[in-house]
């Protein structure tokens, strides 16, 4: 597939690294020239120094023939000019852009982005996904990871293993033996930064990060059966007013009206705007490195305090000192690859990624055949991805042990008919089932030709 990624940021330059890795024709433009040379000898693509939006430029980046679009450069305008561009001058298929700006995503202008005025295909806005994706962690107090999947019938959740924790240096293939009814597989481990693809005979340890796959349903079992059994919190810290903290607390008003949110906002004006949107939230205008504002929002008898300034540095110092004056949880935002293999060393309990999320929103996009979504977990470490079974797929009709599976690909859950089915050998996966499988990143383009109509993209 050919395809054009405007914009050589961090999320450009991700997007165009998952794309190039799965031997896409690969074009990033950007009119930064050390981003692009620095995207070019990094990885498999070319570059094209110049505005994202001028016409002379995006047909010297190849769009007369490309199939795709990515606009995500820091300026919403070039972004929205590109895909029009595109579909006006290129005839492109498939436009996506970033869009950050609120006030262009108002229900009140949602034609503007309709084939007939700016035709966007889809419109990912980070703000609001990595608000969503804090609130689902929120719904999981002792998860780092939540993700719904098949209309929430069946979640990925990620926890940490606790000297505590019942199941360590249990052989997983005694998991069924321990728990017969509960529908759970690991599909990942993290020890000691490094990810891997369990086998039956591996084993958690203490420290180990672990990814699981479990029956909506029995998800209270499953977190208990790791040890946790925290509560949800009940009051909420928010460190930072921006879209995201504002949208955050938003979600929260409407959906858990029982918690009990506050929000520190350094910036006077912005916190008195912050202030005019929200009905119950307390909103405190100060520095959310000030020992006498954290006093003041009673950071002690907090549950949970969520950092999402737009500082990476700022964002985990405060999640420091609030876990040091008495939070009992941090929920920290952190943009930059370099903070992430630290985190957990500090003692931050959650981290969100911004340019992990928009990329996988972006990844589900550019999917193609029966696979409904696509979520990236770690940098490199591989995809959780959600398919229909098709009657050609080399999964149907056969007992899972016979199936010629790679060892870099696991199923976590099958959904038939609204039940959710633990997959073990015996079982047959039939077509129009809901796979959801976890699959390392070398091994993504095997799934994708298990669930594709036709090989149109290898």
């Amino acid at each position: 597939m050919k395809v054009v990624v405007c914009g050589a940021g961090q999320v450009g330059y991700n997007i165009a690294r998952h794309l190039a890795m799965e031997n896409n024709d690969v074009t990033v433009v950007d009119q930064d020239p050390e981003l692009v040379q620095k995207v070019t000898d990094t990885l498999d693509v070319q570059g094209v120094v110049g505005h994202a939006s001028h016409p002379d430029i995006l047909e010297k980046a190849g769009l007369n023939d490309a199939e795709m679009i990515i606009a995500v450069t820091y300026a919403d305008e070039v972004n929205m000019v590109a895909c029009q561009v595109a579909h006006s001058l290129f005839d492109v298929p498939t436009k996506i852009a970033r869009v950050r700006h609120q006030s262009y995503l108002q229900p009140m202008w949602v034609n503007m982005f309709s084939r007939d005025n700016m035709p966007i295909d889809v419109i990912i806005s980070p703000e609001i996904e990595v608000a969503l994706a804090v609130t689902r962690r929120l719904q999981v107090p002792g998860a780092f990871e939540m993700i719904p999947l098949v209309d929430d019938k069946v979640k990925l959740l990620g926890v940490r293993c606790e000297e505590d924790c019942p199941l360590v240096n249990t052989p997983l293939k005694q998991l069924t033996e321990l728990f017969p009814d509960l529908n759970i597989v690991i599909v990942g481990l993290v020890r000691q930064g490094n990810a891997l693809i369990p086998s039956a005979d591996d084993q958690m340890l203490p420290g180990d990060e672990v990814y699981f796959v479990v029956d909506s349903s029995q998800l209270m079992r499953a977190m208990a059966a790791f040890g946790h059994e925290e509560s949800e919190a009940r009051r909420l810290l928010i460190f930072g007013g921006g879209n995201i903290g504002l949208f955050l607390a938003e979600v929260i008003e409407k959906e858990h009206p029982w918690v009990n949110a506050k929000i520190i906002e350094i910036n006077n004006e912005r916190a008195e705007f912050v202030a005019t949107r929200l009905g119950r939230t307390v909103v405190i205008n100060g520095d959310v490195l000030d020992s006498e504002i954290l006093e003041e929002a009673n950071v002690a008898a907090t549950g949970t305090v969520v950092a999402v300034t737009d500082d990476d540095e700022t964002n985990i110092l405060s999640s420091l000192l609030a876990k040091r004056y008495g939070s009992l949880r941090t929920i920290t935002l952190i943009n930059k690859r370099t903070y992430e293999s630290l985190i957990t060393t500090l003692g931050i309990d959650v981290v969100v990624s911004p340019r992990n999320i928009t990329v996988s929103t972006i990844l589900q996009q550019v999917r193609r055949g029966r696979i409904h979504s696509v979520h990236t977990l770690r940098d490199d470490f591989g995809e959780l991805i959600e398919a229909e079974a098709m009657e050609t797929s080399p999964l149907v009709g056969t007992p899972l042990k016979e199936v010629d599976l790679s060892d870099d690909v696991l199923i976590g859950a099958i959904v038939r008919d609204g039940q959710v089915i633990c997959p073990r050998g015996h079982t047959v996966i039939q077509t129009g089932d809901r796979v959801v499988l976890f699959a390392a990143k070398k091994a993504v383009h095997i799934v994708e030709k298990m669930f594709s109509v036709q090989l149109e993209y290898f």
